[in-house]
């Protein structure tokens, strides 16, 4: 199995260790889930133990169906890696920093796509851990740094480095070109649901606009560039193509108003856990070569924040649905069809439940026109699945069924962050007030 050259190998002994190497290393996934319950605020009294946020939240984390496909049908080992994250989160919000830190250092060098939420850990432990007192409005009393806890951070990170870099001290260009390969193009072969897929969709209806209009010379417009289904780097037609650093750029701004909420309103755990989710689905939404699994990255840890207030919810369940449905394309054997079908419904038909249930005396967590954008991801699947291969456009525009379902996806995506983005800022705005 380790064999470079033995392209194309299988054995029952390999499926095998994968499957249960996947299995085994889902217990701290488990532990990290019990300790993220235990951080809930328990403020919700309830008779019956399925209606309590503690295990409302257990079955969002547990029986999470991105999750799920992604580890244990399509293979890998995410639930390992989001098992150190909810577990470092939950130490830190148990005040646990050093414990937390030492964590996410352990995450960040088995997996570098979580630099996407670095931020959002640095400026919390700069502001909880390394600044130790404010003043009675909430704001940071300068005089009360301590260069020791900066230090013993410091060290933390230094060491964790040491270890996982130090064998390639020599080759450390080569490890940074692997992990940051920029020449694979602006989007992945299917197109993550977010701001890029919109901006390639605009871009693809302006080109086909401006043939029909005899604006454009078809002989200078490549064939299928950006819907060939090919990971490489291409170029807009009629927009301005994008670059690495212009992806860098936008996503820099759109995460600096959450970290700046961190640093001048931290609010404790709640706020580093909104700072947090905003960092990983900024960095979704502008990011470079973004792959659609990485939308798991807001979604669990956001799953922490819908069992405690009914607008988070709200924002949740747009997120989730529109989320994991977008993770439909991974499974695309017929035999997985009816598989990943049930398995959503299971899932989307408990978390709207569930979480109606815990917020039954407050307001609806969706508006009516949230629930008609989410109903139409049915008859959109219904096309995807089994109107459009009976078409001739299977054979002329094979890539239709995925430029529909990104484009689509990426509508609620969007939605989903900046409502939740306008929500932590007024959510700051009114706290400012009633200090005031």
């Amino acid at each position: 199995m380790l064999v470079i050259e033995n392209l194309n190998y299988t054995s029952h002994a390999t499926i095998f260790f994968q499957r249960f190497s996947v299995i085994f290393t889902d217990i701290l996934f488990i532990y990290a889930a019990h300790e993220c319950c235990r951080c809930v605020n328990g403020k919700r009294a309830a008779k019956d133990i399925l209606e309590k946020p503690t295990f409302i939240l257990a079955v969002l984390l547990l029986w999470n169906f991105g999750l799920l496909i992604v580890d244990h049908i399509h293979f890998q080992y995410n639930g390992f890696l989001f098992g150190l994250m909810l577990l470092s989160v939950a130490r830190l919000c148990q005040r646990r920093y050093l414990e937390g830190a030492l964590l996410f250092a352990v995450l960040l060098h088995f997996k570098h796509i979580y630099v996407y939420v670095a931020p959002a850990y640095g400026i919390y432990l700069l502001r909880s851990y390394c600044f130790t007192a404010n003043h009675a409005d909430g704001s940071l009393k300068w005089r009360s740094f301590s260069f020791l806890h900066l230090t013993l951070l410091g060290l933390i990170v230094c060491l964790v480095s040491a270890l996982s870099l130090g064998p390639f001290i020599g080759q450390l260009p080569q490890v940074m070109s692997r992990l940051f390969p920029f020449k694979r193009g602006l989007c992945h072969a299917y197109w993550a649901p977010n701001f890029w897929a919109l901006y390639n969709a605009v871009d693809k209806a302006l080109t086909v606009l401006g043939l029909k209009c005899n604006f454009l010379d078809h002989t200078k417009i490549p064939k299928a560039s950006m819907t060939g289904g090919l990971v490489q780097e291409f170029q807009h037609t009629v927009l301005p193509s994008v670059t690495p650093l212009a992806t860098l750029i936008c996503t820099f701004i759109s995460i600096l108003p959450s970290v700046f909420c961190l640093w001048f309103k931290p609010q404790g755990p709640r706020g580093f856990l909104q700072c947090l989710v905003l960092c990983a689905l900024s960095s979704f939404m502008f990011g470079w070569h973004v792959h659609e699994k990485a939308i798991l990255l807001a979604i669990l840890p956001l799953s922490l924040l819908s069992v405690q207030r009914a607008k988070d919810a709200g924002i949740y369940l747009i997120l989730t649905t529109t989320g994991h449905f977008s993770l439909f394309p991974l499974l695309f054997t017929p035999q997985e069809l009816p598989i990943k079908i049930l398995l959503m419904l299971l899932f989307t038909v408990y978390s709207f439940s569930s979480l109606k249930s815990l917020f039954r005396r407050e307001r609806p967590l969706l508006t009516w026109l949230e629930t008609i954008y989410l109903i139409q991801l049915v008859p959109l699947e219904v096309f995807c699945e089994f109107v459009f291969p009976l078409t001739p456009w299977k054979w002329h525009y094979p890539f239709v069924p995925l430029l529909l379902t990104s484009v689509y996806c990426a509508l609620g995506v969007t939605y989903a962050w900046l409502k939740l983005y306008i929500s932590v800022l007024t959510e700051r705005m009114s706290v400012r007030q009633k200090a005031e």
